[in-house]
């Protein structure tokens, strides 16, 4: 069995692919490098098979989405750890080392992330990652560096390792007999929020998640779709309630989920004012999806057991858009 593979999952990925598998490669000797391709249109396969030989490559021949397609790659690959990267992050030298160092000599941490920034602004934050991800006690998601839209820059404030509540699927160190003894990611998720999710689950276990900022990569985002697209909204909202759905305590789910549905309820109205009915009608069809399908995603459920979590158990929304809390340290969330 091979120590570690870093894994990448392409959808018509080239341009991306072109940019950072040679860094990749470069960065990751003497792990195993390998490009997943999720069915691709365009010429990514002939590519990466001319140009980059010493990549194992993984042909799909539809779009399993990129839970399913992570999915059927990891029972492929015969390593004791797998990193989830996506095809738009560069990596830096001694990137892997670090968190993967931390993960062996700390068996009960299953999953760890890097310091996440900007690759369009390398001195600031990353918005899906940061340097470590949380929820509030409502299921919103939030991250050191990163709460709502402000993205703090990048001056060493977070540069310690600590317990996060999830790890970014942008760059994702995990441990594969875990994986895959919990499923995988979520494949009703397609997208956005399934690392999440994942990590709840990991902490359901007894296991925990943790942030190495010792180790850097840079990530472009908005990669599969652009924030502007209504589909993004559509299933951030709708993945945000199956979040909660599936992994939060029965007794905290009869007062959270309708708090969260009136709560959502206002969004329709500022989305769809600031931008444009699509998105409004996207939260809602969020909603019709939860409700019709409820008992399906209740299926999905494991054993939820009384642990203590690193969540943050007050609103982020009441402590940013009220009390003005605009950065993680401010929070003060331990």
């Amino acid at each position: 069995m091979q120590t570690l593979s870093v894994v990448l999952l392409n959808f018509n990925g080239k341009e991306y692919l072109e940019k950072f598998l040679p860094n990749v490669i470069e960065y990751s000797h003497p792990y195993e490098v390998v490009v997943v391709d999720n069915g691709s249109t365009d010429e990514s396969v002939e590519m990466v098979r001319s140009h980059f030989p010493s990549v194992r490559l993984i042909e799909f021949k539809q779009n399993h989405g990129f839970c399913g397609g992570y999915n059927e790659a990891i029972p492929l690959i015969n390593s004791e750890y797998i990193v989830l990267l996506n095809t738009d992050v560069e990596v830096t030298h001694n990137w892997i080392d670090p968190v993967y160092t931390f993960l062996k000599e700390n068996k009960e941490y299953k999953a760890a992330q890097p310091k996440i920034l900007d690759q369009k602004n390398k001195s600031h934050f990353e918005y899906a990652g940061a340097a470590g991800g949380f929820i509030d006690h409502l299921g919103y998601p939030f991250c050191r560096g990163r709460i709502f839209q402000r993205i703090e820059e990048d001056h060493g404030q977070y540069d310690h390792s600590r317990d996060v509540f999830w790890a970014s699927g942008s760059c994702l160190f995990i441990e594969r007999e875990t994986y895959l003894e919990l499923g995988g990611l979520d494949k009703e998720f397609f997208a956005h929020m399934e690392e999440i999710d994942l990590c709840w689950r990991i902490w359901n276990k007894g296991n925990k998640v943790a942030a190495i900022p010792s180790s850097t990569v840079y990530h472009v985002g908005g990669g599969t779709l652009k924030r502007a697209n209504p589909r993004k909204t559509y299933l951030n909202f709708r993945n945000g309630l199956s979040l909660l759905i599936k992994n939060e305590s029965k007794r905290s789910l009869l007062w959270k989920i309708p708090i969260r549905i009136v709560l959502d309820w206002v969004a329709v109205a500022k989305f769809s004012l600031e931008s444009g009915p699509q998105h409004g009608l996207a939260i809602l069809r969020a909603h019709w999806y939860n409700t019709i399908h409820f008992n399906a995603v209740w299926k999905r459920r494991i054993k939820v057991n009384n642990i203590e979590l690193p969540r943050y158990y007050r609103s982020i929304a009441w402590e940013y858009f009220v009390r003005r809390k605009k950065t993680f340290e401010k929070l003060r969330p331990d």
